[in-house]
């Protein structure tokens, strides 16, 4: 349990530049409290101590401001920033590694018992607001844009926004995506309406930026060739001229 809860902390620090220290992190961080108490209620719920499970799960609700059922499933290195008024449903199943950033909802779309709450692959990113909604999956490596609704699957690897949320796949957005990264900052939850200017001018600069790398990484590989060939042009020159003055010699 001791080396679950030091893998936590230390997989905040990947994810939240403002977390300073691992003291800090164990005493002021309301998500690694709620993994804790949702270890602790869903051990007792696989005992099959339902009502001690729902009480442990319930004094973890008040302490944290996040819901979570004794009865799903998480897995290792689970994050939830800030954390208020996260829910995550009885048969929810999350991968590893995966964040989740307030007000995020993983509930159901039926009162009928069995499966009805999402599964999440691993390294799966949702943003503030999502709501993701039923017996759905999000694929490993997704990206859910704050508060988009989910309600079908969504591939691994790709980004869904909007309500309902759509599945942006294009090779443009995922160039900005990546771009947006190494800026310093993700614009997955940025993909706004059409006519948002905002929005717009983000993206304009985002696919400049790309552009831009674009040519100099053509001008450099230009260079490159060029140098190549006169190397090759120089070093042909040196064997004609010392095969040259070797004649005149002889």
């Amino acid at each position: 349990m001791f080396d679950r809860l030091r893998e936590d902390i230390r997989s905040v620090f990947g994810r939240d530049p403002a977390a300073r220290s691992a003291w800090e992190v164990l005493t002021c961080y309301p998500g690694i409290h709620a993994i804790l108490f949702h270890r602790c209620s869903h051990c007792l719920w696989a005992r099959r101590l339902f009502w001690l499970g729902r009480v442990v799960s319930h004094l973890g609700r008040f302490f944290t401001g996040i819901e979570i059922h004794p009865g799903a499933v998480i897995g290792r290195r689970f994050f939830i920033d800030h954390g208020m008024g996260v829910v995550i449903g009885e048969t929810a199943v999350i991968g590893d590694d995966v964040t989740l950033y307030h007000g995020v909802t993983l509930g159901g779309t039926s009162w009928v018992k069995g499966r009805r709450h999402p599964t999440i692959g691993d390294g799966v990113v949702i943003g503030a607001g999502a709501q993701i909604l039923g017996p759905v999956t999000v694929g490993a490596g997704a990206k859910i844009g704050s508060n988009a609704v989910v309600v079908r699957d969504v591939p691994a690897g790709s980004t869904a926004v909007g309500n309902p949320a759509r599945v942006i796949d294009s090779e443009q957005a995922k160039k900005r995506e990546v771009k947006a990264g190494q800026m310093g900052f993700s614009a997955y939850a940025l993909e706004g309406a059409p006519d948002d200017p905002l929005a717009r001018a983000i993206h304009g600069l985002l696919d400049h930026a790309v552009e831009t790398d674009r040519r100099i990484d053509s001008l450099l590989s230009r260079l490159e060739l060029d140098r190549a060939s006169m190397e090759d042009e120089l070093a042909t020159a040196d064997k004609f001229d010392a095969s040259y003055l070797s004649k005149i010699v002889d």
